[in-house]
């Protein structure tokens, strides 16, 4: 064999072996899109994960709803591939209809309770009935709520359900999600509404509990595999780990409620 053919035949198992290497490089990446409901979990989760399977995690953020570029739902849209999608329930409702998630691999983890924040070193109301409730809003100056679907809840219902919307049409306002426990730690409103999980993060307030079960409405995050993974096997490992009852305590640290494993018919 001539020196040439020698430097081909060296050039063409080089070039083999760099794509058997990307190829299983790959076959152990698993590509996530999530939303922030479930955050807290993931980033404790997440790792975890990577040091059981060996497999490494590739994370996009973008909204679970809306149409902004980021959006998850049009980040689909525009065919870009996922493996799983972790989003809160409702959320999850419009890629299966469309085709971009298997509903057979649907899986409920935890859910997040509505809940009320105070300003530290402030007294914390009483919350622990209906009417404690109710009184304890009709005492607040100021209520902030977040743009979400819990906050529409509040805003809509819930005061309605305690027979006090009148009363809250003046002093209470729904803000950017983001800003609702920060809006009640630098002293711009009283009492905040949000889900738990996404007020025990902001320092500066205490959180005083859930709302009664009676009038409680509660956000359900859940994972599913997009058609178009590029892994299977790995986005099922993840759903099977994020649901295990080895997740179930990072799951309770970050204020969300641990659900069953069981698939959503």
């Amino acid at each position: 064999m001539t020196i040439r053919k020698l430097k081909i035949c060296a050039l063409a198992f080089s070039v083999a072996g760099a794509l058997l290497s990307s190829v299983a490089a790959w076959a152990d990446e698993v590509k996530v899109m999530i939303s922030g409901g479930f955050a807290s979990a993931y980033r404790e989760l997440g790792p975890q994960f990577e040091e059981v399977t060996g497999r490494k995690l590739i994370t996009v953020w973008g909204p679970a709803v809306g149409t902004a570029a980021n959006a998850i739902p049009e980040r689909l849209a525009r065919g870009d591939w996922a493996d799983v999608l972790i989003v809160a329930e409702y959320a999850l409702d419009g890629p299966i209809s469309a085709g971009k998630v298997l509903p057979d691999s649907k899986v409920d983890f935890a859910r997040s309770a509505i809940g009320l924040v105070v300003r530290q070193g402030t007294p914390k109301p009483d919350i622990s009935s209906v009417d404690a409730l109710r009184r304890a809003l009709l005492a607040a100056k100021s209520v902030v709520y977040p743009d979400s679907p819990s906050g529409v809840y509040v805003g809509s219902e819930l005061f309605w359900r305690l027979g006090i919307a009148g009363w809250m049409d003046s002093k209470s306002r729904m803000i950017p999600a983001g800003h609702v426990a920060d809006a009640v730690a630098n002293g711009e409103a009283e009492i905040g509404i949000q889900q738990v999980v996404e007020l025990l993060p902001v320092k500066g307030v205490t959180v005083v509990g859930s709302l009664p079960a009676e009038v409680q409405r509660y956000t359900v995050f859940s994972g599913g595999i997009a058609t178009n993974t590029k892994n299977p096997a790995g986005a099922k490992a993840l759903i099977q780990f994020l649901s295990s009852p080895d997740a179930m305590p990072a799951i309770s640290r970050t204020g969300l409620e641990p659900l069953s494993a069981t698939p959503a018919k």
